[in-house]
């Protein structure tokens, strides 16, 4: 006769006996999105590049004021955005090694040479990469403003503007239509002008986080906007704006702005 199992009433398994078990699987995610939007636009002879300031996870907000465009150099504008912890990190770290080669050079690295730097310290992470996107903008040796996007892995290429963060899907379509001109036909016997002045750039990139304030919970609280002046360019533009200070360090012509404006803390 086949032996019982032994059981407690009712049919249950007996306390001590061990019952199977499927594979338990632990999991860790190191990452975290930490919303708000980055931005820049290039002209003839500046480069504007904003960033918000609110740090939020899910629905809370963790600061009102957490920077995300940062000065790497009087021609050279970082912003960054995506996992908070990363970018803060990164930028430490493009910060020193421009400052090595600042020491072994006696100079600034160029616009597009920090560009391939970036690209490169961002390749080598590739199998655990920083999770950031980066907008680079400035001005080239030639005097030409500039912009360089690039993805977590380090793809970049040259833009005239590029969006990125939580309200990128609501911004880059307007950029597009106003910087690019896509959808608009100019009046007969005229052309798109190739270069916006830099009134009408300030205008837009105030616009764009405006209105990404009002349609997206990650954005808000506040706005930085950095601009920079190629070598002779004219700060008529900037004159009498509120709010508005300048943070060049050295005499090599080029000129570094911040203007900082509230937006909705809702």
């Amino acid at each position: 006769m086949p032996a019982m199992l032994s059981t407690q009433p009712h049919g249950l398994p007996h306390p001590h006996m061990q019952t199977e078990q499927g594979p338990q699987q632990r999991q860790f995610n190191p990452y975290t999105e930490n919303g708000g939007t980055i931005l820049a636009i290039a002209g003839k002879d500046f480069s504007v590049i904003a960033g918000d300031t609110r740090q939020s996870e899910g629905y809370s907000i963790q600061t009102r004021y957490a920077p995300k465009v940062f000065r790497l150099t009087d021609r050279a504008v970082l912003a960054v955005n995506g996992f908070a912890a990363d970018g803060n990190m990164f930028v430490k770290k493009v910060r020193q090694r421009l400052e090595w080669y600042r020491h072994a050079h006696a100079k600034d690295m160029p616009l597009r040479a920090i560009a391939r730097l970036i690209q490169t310290m961002l390749y080598a992470r590739r199998f655990f990469p920083y999770y950031v996107y980066n907008i680079l903008g400035g001005i080239e040796e030639d005097g030409s403003g500039a912009v360089y996007s690039f993805d977590p892995v380090g793809s970049y290429e040259r833009e005239a503007c590029r969006a990125a963060g939580a309200a990128q899907s609501l911004v880059q379509p307007f950029l597009d239509n106003q910087i690019y001109f896509k959808n608009q036909t100019p009046a007969p016997g005229t052309s798109h002008p190739t270069h916006l002045p830099l009134p009408t750039v300030l205008k837009l990139v105030i616009d764009s986080f405006t209105g990404a304030t009002e349609r997206h919970i990650e954005v808000g609280d506040g706005l930085e906007i950095y601009v920079v002046l190629a070598k002779g360019a004219s700060t008529q533009a900037l004159e009498g704006i509120r709010g508005i200070q300048e943070t060049t360090v050295t005499n090599d012509g080029e000129r570094v702005f911040i203007i900082q404006r509230e937006l909705k803390k809702d």
